[in-house]
């Protein structure tokens, strides 16, 4: 898609009139998208997707009828791929509105300010999200020009992936909890071993994520700080403004915090992560990734696969951007591309029995 060639479409969901000519109005004057169509509830949209496809859906919540969260799942189903933006005044850090809104497959949010705030800043982050989203930035956009994807190792390649594994660690980041809700929900309560996250998320999120990812799991999970025993059974997620490293204990292993730059800038990163994890566990650790953008986690894997521990990924057609999956798919480091659920099952199949 070339600059001035709007050829990626957009629909916009909003009861307010005016919001939707606003948003409008910012994404015709960015000349990369056209707006296929604006319209003033769900039913209405999901209409609008019987008969047209579009890139990305901008969607509210707060509606009146059928709000925004409850005609989610149905508007990503009708939308047969298109990726759903949330833009709602109670999309803030934190809300439980925004990390609900994320579990169910909304590829990420944006908050909508008041009418007269609907300029300036808010134009640039929605094009910026919009952007994001179908992969404008250079590194996705040159994953996606390459011309045959190399093959993806096949789930049959995943008979022996994780036997005997000690250690679950998972990185995620946009379109990542939705994916994340999957994998957990395939656990049964029986599982045992203990599980790390880190998702790219702000720190004011990770209170309700946490409480979000026991609600999944259906186990404990905290939110990690300095010195947290990792014990069995349990999920700890690393903090929205520190990276979540392993070291080894006299009776086991805990959690250590720091700050430490690292080479995808991200923070958290999953890259001490699983670097930590192949040190402390070695041929025991069992590193996934799923949906995000970047690269991030791709350094850690290989830590993982050279001390004999396994990776996998999310396959290309779940994830709602195939970066961080796509980037070690394409090294050789995994050893099976899978869909969250085959994940979540292979996990329940292949735990450590102690």
């Amino acid at each position: 898609m070339s600059e001035g060639d709007p050829s990626a479409t957009v629909l916009i969901v909003d009861d307010s009139v005016v919001a939707r000519a606003m948003i409008s109005r910012a994404i015709e004057a960015s000349g990369r998208f056209a707006v296929a169509g604006a319209v003033p509830n769900a039913p209405a949209a999901l209409r609008f997707l019987r008969e047209s496809r579009v890139d990305v859906i901008v969607l509210d919540i707060e509606m009146p009828g059928v709000t925004g969260l409850v005609a989610l799942p149905d508007l990503i189903v009708a939308g047969r791929g298109a990726k759903v933006l949330i833009v709602s005044s109670v999309a803030s850090d934190g809300a439980a509105a925004t990390i609900e809104a994320l579990a169910q497959g909304a590829a990420d949010t944006l908050v909508k300010p008041d009418i007269g705030d609907f300029a300036g800043k808010f134009s640039v982050a929605l094009v910026d999200k919009l952007d994001r989203l179908i992969a404008r930035d250079e590194q996705v956009a040159e994953e996606v020009r390459v011309p045959v994807p190399p093959p993806e190792p096949p789930v049959a390649a995943a008979r022996d992936v994780g036997k005997g594994f000690e250690i679950v660690a998972i990185g995620a980041s946009t379109g990542g909890i939705h994916a994340l809700n999957q994998v957990l929900t395939g656990l049964p309560s029986s599982f045992s071993v203990p599980i790390l996250v880190t998702q790219h998320l702000p720190a004011s999120f990770m209170p309700y994520f946490a409480a979000q990812l026991a609600t999944m799991a259906g186990r404990p999970c905290d939110v990690a700080t300095g010195h947290m025993r990792i014990r069995p059974g349990r999920i700890i997620v690393a903090p929205g403004d520190a990276h979540m490293r392993v070291v080894r204990t006299s009776d086991g292993a805990a959690i250590r915090l720091n700050g430490d730059p690292v080479r995808s800038g991200c923070m958290p990163s999953v890259d001490p992560m699983f670097a930590s994890i192949a040190e402390v566990f070695g041929a025991r650790a069992l590193g996934i990734v799923l949906s995000g953008m970047g690269r991030d986690g791709s350094d850690g894997a290989r830590t993982i696969v050279a001390r004999g521990g396994s990776i996998v990924v999310q396959d290309r057609e779940s994830s709602v951007v195939w970066g961080m999956p796509g980037s070690i798919a394409k090294s050789g480091d995994a050893s099976a591309v899978m869909t969250p659920a085959e994940i979540g099952q292979l996990i329940a199949n292949r735990r450590h029995i102690a």
